[in-house]
């Protein structure tokens, strides 16, 4: 499918443009590629019924060895999931990652430098990682802070943090940012660092209510996973209120965070007998989120992939 300029909404939401040829500005080791992916339907005004809904922060090289990514893809499919985004953590993954999107469109990859990997760091990990950028159409994640893994080392996850965001702004991509007890340090970050001109997406947000619009107004958009369905979680849900429905997004983070029995319509046992989640429980997500918005399905359906279109076009129009 060809790119092709977009106009109507989506881009008139857009303060600058995401779509500027860098290619000639980095060395690249990798072969680059275009990828046709069922969200340009989307941005290029198909019906977006049609599409399925879009789990904008998963891990599929995060499942157990063996597992046939692809039957997965398609079961996902079959429960109304069109696309999925999918997050490297390091250097590890970044080629499997590619790998996986390489073989199927419907897959978004990103590569980046995850908080808790930081110090398996390479001497050559920021060059590589922007190869693996400039390879093919990608997004800057998983990047970030985390305070709760220990030892916590902060110069460290600073570092990597920072440098990632600066990649993330000179190659245009939105970064996907994972934040855990750490939200203060990440405001500072933000607030000392150049604006992001294709934005962020806080993944599996926990933050509190009182920090969405400082952060929206810095770009970024907030993906709610299958954790917002626990009661327990009551910060979250909090948080999930005071979201601009402009910038909602859903997510399973699968494997990890499995949601609530009653939202779930599959999962994924290792061989260890262990419970995984699944992109399959994407639409019962949808559904939960939705109960405690007090919003119909199929708006909120029709929100939340309008709001992933428009945050995924620069990766999209490569």
């Amino acid at each position: 499918m060809a790119r092709r300029a977009v106009r109507g909404a989506a881009q008139q939401s857009r303060e600058c443009s995401c779509h500027d040829s860098l290619l000639n500005e980095s060395k690249i080791l990798l072969v680059p590629i275009s990828l046709p992916h069922p969200l340009a339907g989307v941005i290029l005004g198909f019906d977006m019924k049609v599409l399925g809904l879009v789990d904008s922060h998963i891990h599929l090289t995060d499942f157990e060895t063996g597992t046939d990514i692809h039957a997965l893809i398609e079961r996902a499919a079959a429960a109304g999931v069109g696309c999925l985004v999918c997050n490297g953590t390091s250097e590890d993954d970044w080629a499997e990652v590619r790998e996986v999107a390489l073989a199927d469109s419907r897959v978004v990859p990103c590569f980046g430098v995850h908080p808790w990997y930081t110090p398996r760091r390479s001497d050559e990990w920021l060059s590589v990682l922007e190869e693996f950028l400039l390879s093919m159409p990608s997004g800057v994640g998983e990047i970030g802070l985390d305070r709760n893994e220990q030892p916590c080392d902060r110069e460290a996850q600073e570092e990597a943090f920072r440098a990632q965001l600066d990649v993330a702004r000179r190659l245009r991509r939105p970064a996907m940012v994972h934040c855990v007890k750490a939200w203060g340090w990440l405001i500072d970050i933000l607030r000392s660092e150049p604006v992001l001109p294709c934005g962020m997406l806080v993944h599996s947000y926990g933050g509190s209510a009182d920090l969405i619009k400082p952060l929206a107004d810095m770009g970024a958009y907030f993906s709610f996973s299958g954790k917002v369905l626990d009661g327990n979680f009551l910060r979250a849900r909090a948080a999930l209120l005071a979201v601009p429905r402009d910038r909602l997004l859903v997510e399973t983070d699968a494997p990890a965070l499995m949601p609530p029995p009653e939202y779930r319509s599959e999962v994924v046992l290792t061989s260890d007998k262990r419970e995984h989640n699944s992109p399959v429980n994407l639409p019962d997500i949808l559904r939960g989120v939705a109960e405690l918005l007090g919003e119909r399905i199929d708006t909120l359906h029709e929100i939340v992939v309008e709001n992933a279109a428009r945050f995924l076009e620069p990766i999209l129009e490569i």
